[in-house]
């Protein structure tokens, strides 16, 4: 699943490409994924004119110039790509915008998770679970200060609470298990089992892996939206290899089949 360090760059480049550009054509292909008519969704885009791109959590958010915003959750499996009319489109794609400069931007998603809604921009509450979510990762609200108030409310284990969008957004499988290698903290550690310093080295765990890998994410993406670089990780999908700070052989497990990959002796139970 994309997170902060790839959807922060696919955010920017999409703004770089699609800002100020406009669509001409519609084309959907599959509509299971579209939270409206696909009629409805093809007139209120065709023609619109497009700004910038945020994100907010995992959700990417598309600007336009009517007072409206699209909004993308491509969950496991869903990403953009720029691709001209001759080039043939993946199996699951699912729309694509053509655009005013004559390219054209499409959503794949292999195993359609995703959700795409069209809703109007002081209207976002309708996007499910967007009321609920907690500050995004990277929020200057998201203090050290706030963030140990907020774990407080929490006694699970802590690789379950940093991954929960109702606690803190954008963070997902992979990312978590970086911040808790760098945190030295064991991921199925109870958070109620935390003193106040590992919870504090926890919240700075946070900002350093995102400090870390989101330039070097940009820079191993490129252009490509469609990317997800994570060969740079350090323990995540690495069971088996070496610790890079220890040597010790990584471990990995898969309860509620979720690969999690730590470190037992940076990371002791």
């Amino acid at each position: 699943m994309p997170e902060v360090p790839e959807l922060e760059h696919v955010a920017a480049v999409l703004t770089r490409r699609l800002a100020g550009r406009s669509i001409e054509t519609v084309e959907i292909t599959r509509p299971v994924l579209i939270r409206m008519p696909s009629d409805d969704f093809t007139a209120a885009l065709t023609g619109v004119g497009l700004g910038a791109v945020r994100r907010l959590g995992k959700p990417l958010f598309l600007d336009l110039d009517t007072d409206q915003t699209l909004v993308v959750a491509p969950m496991l499996t869903g990403r953009f790509q720029f691709a001209a009319d001759t080039k043939r489109a993946p199996a699951r794609t699912c729309f694509r915008f053509n655009l005013d400069n004559g390219e054209g931007l499409r959503y794949v998603d292999q195993r359609l998770l995703g959700k795409v809604y069209l809703v109007a921009a002081d209207a976002l509450d309708q996007v499910s679970g967007f009321s609920e979510m907690g500050p995004d990762v990277l929020a200057a609200e998201l203090s050290e200060e706030a963030f140990l108030e907020r774990l407080r409310k929490y006694r699970v284990q802590v690789k379950n609470v940093i991954v929960n969008a109702k606690f803190m957004g954008g963070v997902g499988n992979a990312y978590s298990d970086e911040i808790l290698f760098v945190a030295g903290i064991h991921p199925f550690t109870r958070v109620a089992d935390l003193e106040e310093t590992r919870r504090k080295r926890l919240y700075a765990a946070i900002r350093d892996v995102m400090d870390w890998a989101g330039p070097i994410a940009a820079e191993a993406m490129g252009d490509r939206v469609d990317k997800k670089p994570r060969d740079f990780l350090r323990v995540h999908r690495k069971g088996g290899e070496p610790c890079p700070t220890c040597g010790a052989s990584i471990s990995e497990v898969s309860p509620n089949r979720r690969v999690t990959s730590f470190c037992r002796t940076c990371q002791p139970a």
